[in-house]
């Protein structure tokens, strides 16, 4: 047999295994479509320091974020804020705001990252200091379950 018979055999096997004749087995209820992919959770987070890490001054922070856009605060006066998107604000030995609360401007325990920044530098004191990163929106508000604190000890 050449091979170009074996494989119109091997064809012709395999359609009439596939089709025709009766059936035997009751046919099978149709797959469940698979689960559409979960949006994943909001949420902000320090990717360094690490919780409860000991470090030297200045302290590298990195920041990362989940489920929302970090984007620069639009240029001019801002009237509403962007669903979904917002900034990052570092709060300086302090703990996370409440919803909605405005964000203080200008005072020395926040800092705002109004151009859509994910990383700084500090100078800090030695001892002990806790950090609140917060999201905030357009107009510097907080935004719902987009906080995380760590505290920090700065060795001498």
């Amino acid at each position: 047999m050449t091979k170009r018979m074996c494989g119109w055999l091997g064809v012709a096997l395999l359609a009439s295994a596939c089709g025709g004749g009766e059936k035997t087995e009751p046919e099978s209820a149709p797959a469940a479509a698979p689960a559409a992919a979960a949006a994943p959770a909001k949420r902000v987070f320090f990717v360094e320091p690490a919780d409860g890490a000991i470090v030297k001054s200045p302290v590298h922070f990195a920041f990362g974020v989940d489920g929302f856009t970090i984007a620069p605060v639009p240029e001019g006066t801002v009237e509403q804020a962007r669903d979904g998107m917002g900034h990052h604000h570092l709060g300086v030995d302090t703990n996370c705001l409440p919803e909605g609360a405005s964000i203080p401007k200008g005072t020395p325990g926040w800092v705002h990252f109004g151009k859509g920044d994910t990383t700084i530098d500090i100078q800090l004191t030695p001892g002990p200091h806790t950090f609140a990163l917060q999201a905030g929106n357009d107009l510097h508000q907080t935004v719902a379950g987009l906080c995380d604190v760590l505290t920090i000890t700065v060795e001498p």
